[in-house]
């Protein structure tokens, strides 16, 4: 059976994700770690698409960004791809390919889905066993959202921005979502997404979507995905 295309929307946010080949490593050292997420930031202007968030593991990445009316994701991955498989390969003496096939990318709406899926990219470290907790992950945007470590280059999205009137209650309303995470179930729906490619959102989300394309968007037959099972989207109220 041909596999199915990606569901590619200007506008909407992504969320990607590329392993390495056979799980293996995709980082060996920090230098490895700086030189691909300076390839990001490179690649993501150039092909005109908005880094939200990232996260980057022993053997995998993952990216949340919205391409702009003319952007291109693909576009991004593959600059990235290219320059970095080539200085890796080179650099540890290896050849052949580092990624394991093509990323997988999923469509997220820009409310609370798209604040679950951070939350649940800032755990993976965690949940993977590469950090004790969220906040000791150093290789991640969590920094950014909580104040310790800010980068510039990344377009905070506007369901952040929403979580405080100034950049302390941001940031500690961003540090108590994290602290609380996510739950089970929501964390197998955003595996079960990015796996098959499928969108993330309420039914409205997901109807607007299929008035987009032919192609599959979620669970049942193209072009109509059935109402998803239910999953904790809500933010968390903070308590004074």
């Amino acid at each position: 059976m041909a596999r199915l295309s990606r569901l590619t929307a200007p506008g909407v946010t992504h969320h990607i994700v590329a392993q390495g080949n056979n799980r293996e490593p995709i980082f060996i050292d920090n230098a490895d770690r700086t030189l691909w997420l300076a390839l990001l930031q490179r690649h993501a202007e150039a092909a005109q698409v908005r880094v939200h968030a990232y996260v980057m593991l022993r053997d995998h990445i993952q990216i949340l960004a919205t391409p702009e009316a003319s952007g291109d994701v693909s576009k991004m991955m593959q600059g990235i791809g290219r320059q970095y498989v080539g200085t890796f390969n080179r650099k540890h003496g290896r050849t052949g390919t580092l990624w394991e096939g093509r990323y997988r990318s999923s469509l997220v709406q820009s409310n609370a889905y798209l604040l679950n899926c951070m939350v649940f990219m800032d755990h993976t470290p965690v949940r993977l066993g590469e950090a004790l907790t969220p906040n000791a992950h150093a290789w991640g945007s969590l920094g950014h959202y909580t104040g310790s470590r800010p980068e510039a280059w990344l377009h905070t999205p506007a369901v952040v921005w929403a979580l405080g009137n100034t950049p302390f209650a941001r940031e500690a309303a961003y540090q108590a979502l994290v602290e609380k995470g996510v739950s089970n179930a929501t964390t197998t729906y955003i595996l079960d997404r990015a796996w098959r490619g499928w969108a993330m959102g309420d039914d409205a989300f997901l109807d607007a979507l299929a008035q987009m394309t032919q192609r599959r968007v979620g669970k049942g037959r193209p072009g109509r995905p059935k109402k998803p099972a239910p999953v904790d989207v809500s933010p968390i109220k903070l308590t004074k």
